[in-house]
């Protein structure tokens, strides 16, 4: 291996590719074993930790949901300092929970683009946020977890502290339709506690509302809710 070559190996980010409960297809398999910024490596070239950061990429279905947790929860157990990416095939939002408690640091919807899988790897191993999807056509689902682009938008808002009362002002929607669109967030998510709202937009890669259109008080009870 020449100079060059070791120096560009040696600073790639390092990604375990799980192999169960589920495999990534062929096209996401090779796009991350393709990589530049990216260097695949098996169970058996892990470490004890160290500087360098290591992301496991786990697939897990709806089928496999009770395999993917315990492989989640066992990897977290055997190597806490992973940082474990999930990527999600036709699952829903209310999966998320069990998820989360097993052990998953961020989510990613089925079906994405290879570049964009590579990206959101990095963005982990590097503690940024997650890169946050275009904006899908209405009808459509929000990363495969069950929400439309709708009721993520909506969503991102109650996530920074809004009331239903400003979300509709922001979003040109009446009240009754935000009270609609919250009311099936509750339904996906099993959960409505504003704590649980701001872990799941950042799960979701949503991008953060701006400072310029925060109502007054919001950021600062989001940040409460961010650290309880």
């Amino acid at each position: 291996m020449s100079q060059a070559l070791h120096h560009i190996t040696d600073r790639a980010v390092a990604v375990l590719i799980v192999e169960a409960p589920a495999a990534p297809d062929a096209r996401m398999r090779a796009g991350l074993e393709h990589a530049p910024a990216l260097r695949t490596i098996g169970e058996d070239e892990l470490s004890e930790g160290g500087p360098a950061p290591v992301v496991a990429l786990v697939c897990v279905d709806g089928r496999r949901l009770d395999q993917g947790c315990a492989r989640i929860a066992a990897l977290r157990e055997e190597r806490p300092w992973l940082r474990i990416l999930v990527v999600l095939r036709a699952l829903d939002a209310q999966a998320m929970p069990r998820l989360i408690a097993a052990g998953a640091d961020a989510f990613l919807g089925g079906g994405l683009p290879a570049d964009e899988v590579c990206a959101n790897v990095l963005a982990l191993a590097e503690a940024r946020p997650l890169a946050p999807r275009p904006v899908a056509e209405e009808g459509t689902q929000h990363d495969g977890v069950g929400l439309t682009p709708r009721e993520a938008e909506v969503l991102r808002f109650l996530s920074a502290g809004f009331s239903n009362k400003e979300v509709a002002r922001r979003l040109s929607l009446s009240v009754r339709t935000v009270e609609t669109h919250r009311l099936n967030l509750r339904r996906k998510t099993q959960t409505g506690r504003l704590k649980d709202l701001v872990a799941l937009a950042r799960q979701l890669g949503l991008a953060p509302v701006l400072d310029g259109e925060m109502p007054r008080g919001s950021a600062r009870h989001a940040a409460a809710a961010a650290r309880a």
